[in-house]
């Protein structure tokens, strides 16, 4: 077991090294061929933050563990509105914008509900079993273009006020961070959903469980310290734009795009789940209009964390752990 959990951990790590190596080389071979950083941020680099999950979904979806792959993005959504916005609320209270209040944490909900509703073929169309289909994929990716077209409307002053971030690195050096980001991408995720499922055996629990848990927490790791960092420095923005956008990607852009290349089958006990997300994206939107205005208070935040406490013991206590 003790081996099992090292190279799940080194299979993250290639994961997350991974996918800095890509957004580095896709961006100076951008930068190099004058596309616009606007065009990089929403393309190459929104790409490459949602990559670790993207690349586990869809290692463990052509294996066979859809559960993995769902409890991935789920599991994933949970972790970031609980914990991840619950600390960097207690570091400093959280502002936000109008917009993603009105737009972006609504948006949120709606991929939350598009999701139960594209998955429940046994209710909804009276089918014989639940699957996330390739159709369902293309209306995901329809849903996810819209909000893509949103985003370059809202971030184009924003994106361009931040130019001359992008290192621009030489040709030689470029081919190789992109080569060296999807070898290490590819590798590290395929270590991932093997050991993770070697794991799910070893301790007697369901894939389900590790994906909701042990793989979500994994690949949500780089959002976790954007966040956490942003929050210090007090950038709400950053902070909780970077939490509400991974969900959106999690659900349209990476379950459509695993979809896409696997089916897959949708456990129905998933629900609980996705209506624990659900609730917690409520939650946000309420708490802008309680306590100050607006505001993600530092006690709204705890109760975020007391909630991911609680969620977590009862999915291991229900896993008998």
């Amino acid at each position: 077991m003790v081996l099992s959990i090292l190279l799940l951990i080194t299979g993250f790590a290639l994961v997350i090294k991974g996918a800095d190596f890509l957004v580095d080389g896709a961006s100076s071979l951008a930068k190099r061929n004058k596309v616009s950083e606007l065009t990089i941020g929403l393309t190459i680099v929104a790409f490459g933050t949602s990559a670790p999950e993207l690349v586990v979904n869809v290692v463990a979806a052509t294996k066979g563990y859809d559960n993995v792959s769902l409890g991935n993005i789920i599991g994933s959504n949970i972790f970031n509105l609980l914990l991840i916005l619950g600390i960097s609320g207690l570091i400093y209270p959280i502002m936000v914008q109008s917009k993603t209040v009105w737009k972006e944490i609504p948006f949120s909900l709606l991929a939350g509900i598009l999701l139960i509703l594209l998955a429940s073929d046994t209710i909804v169309f009276r089918s014989s079993e639940n699957m996330i289909k390739r159709l369902d994929g293309i209306i995901l990716l329809l849903f996810f273009c819209f909000f893509l077209f949103y985003s370059y409307s809202n971030m184009k002053d924003e994106m361009n006020n931040a130019s001359g971030q992008i290192k621009v690195f030489g040709l030689l050096k470029t081919i190789l961070f992109i080569i060296a980001g999807f070898a290490l991408l590819i590798t590290g995720g395929r270590m991932v959903v093997l050991k993770a499922a070697e794991l799910a055996k070893i301790l007697n629990i369901s894939d389900k469980v590790i994906g909701l848990t042990v793989v979500a927490t994994g690949t949500s790791l780089p959002e976790l310290a954007t966040s956490a960092v942003a929050a210090y420095k007090k950038r709400s923005d950053l902070a909780i734009g970077n939490v509400i956008g991974s969900n959106i990607f999690n659900i349209l852009l990476i379950l459509g795009i695993t979809s896409l290349i696997s089916p897959v089958h949708y456990n129905m006990s998933f629900n609980l789940d996705v209506s624990v997300y659900l609730a917690a994206t409520l939650f946000v939107f309420i708490a802008m209009f309680t306590g100050r205005k607006g505001k993600l208070d530092r006690w709204e935040a705890g109760v975020l964390l007391l909630l991911y406490i609680g969620y977590m013991v009862y999915l291991l206590s229900k896993a008998g752990i």
